[in-house]
């Protein structure tokens, strides 16, 4: 996934798209060799010539118009996050040699108020996910919301996981397009490279999401836990951009009021006293307690 080897990034998207549209009836349904919409019903459906559609997708034209762009995303049934990174992967230049990232810190103002958050589990992390920060009571719900980790490493290769989460297909199912949106077109980085790498090696079902090209930056939902000490919880989770950091993210947990997860949660919380468990942590720190999470 280097910038070399992403230079037909738009062929590649247009495919992975075309192959998930389901043909409606207007269309001949046998004999079909490849699943989703054939090119030329993309192009009749854009109203552009099949041979320029095919040029897209095989990387000979790199230069369609905006106009022509949104014709296609109307074909492919794409939404509006699809359709803006159908055009920001379509116009982005090749990328110049960048420098080395600089390790990515978190304001002390930040770390303060996470920490005076005894109920409302929270941490911060990076563009690729990489924890940065946590209060006492994420890293009770979690180590792997401990600073240091990576939530999407953790999410597809530690077993743990799955014992955890209720809703893990569906969980994983959310965390791929929420990546896409944050990394957008910039793919390049070393960093993400490196994560993507290491899952596309060992984790079957992050190979295939990923090559869904799925677009979705869902920022709240609900988790479903079964956790090793407080038993089921349902939580609610918020992911909040840090204005002026460059993609750093603050996510947050909590219970409906009176509900049986607000006092389990309520019971985790006095287990794991901030001096037991250390509140935030400098990147690096991976320090382990019992019971494993993550949004």
């Amino acid at each position: 996934m280097t910038a070399a080897g992403d230079a037909n990034a738009l062929g590649r998207y247009l495919r992975a798209r075309r192959e998930l549209v389901q043909p409606d009836e207007a269309w001949d349904q046998g004999n079909r060799r490849v699943p989703g919409l054939r090119r030329e019903e993309v192009a009749f459906l854009a109203g552009i010539s099949s041979d320029y559609y095919n040029r897209l997708e095989q990387g000979r034209d790199r230069n369609p118009s905006e106009q022509v762009l949104r014709s296609i995303a109307r074909a492919l049934r794409l939404d509006e996050e699809a359709t803006t990174y159908l055009l920001e992967i379509a116009t982005r230049k090749s990328p110049r040699r960048k420098r080395p990232r600089r390790p990515e810190q978190v304001g002390d103002g930040l770390r303060t108020l996470i920490d005076s958050w005894p109920l409302t589990p929270a941490y911060i992390h990076g563009t690729y996910m990489d924890v940065l920060a946590a209060n006492s009571l994420a890293v009770a719900l979690s180590p792997f919301n401990a600073p240091g980790r990576n939530g999407i490493l953790a999410a597809f290769l530690e077993p743990e996981m799955r014992e955890l989460h209720q809703d893990w297909e569906d969980m994983t199912a959310r965390v791929v397009p929420y990546l896409r949106s944050v990394v957008g077109a910039g793919i390049e980085d070393p960093r993400l490279v490196e994560i993507v790498g290491e899952l596309s090696l060992r984790s079957e079902r992050f190979r295939t999401l990923w090559a869904r090209q799925d677009v979705k930056h869902k920022t709240t939902g609900i988790s479903l836990l079964h956790h090793p000490e407080a038993g089921p919880l349902e939580l609610h989770y918020e992911k909040l951009l840090v204005p002026g950091t460059g993609g750093q993210t603050l996510v947050t947990y909590h219970a409906q009021p009176g509900s049986a997860s607000e006092e389990r949660l309520r019971l985790l919380a006095s287990m794991h006293a901030p001096d037991q468990v250390g509140g935030t942590r400098p990147v690096g720190d991976q320090t382990r307690t019992p019971g494993r999470a993550m949004p």
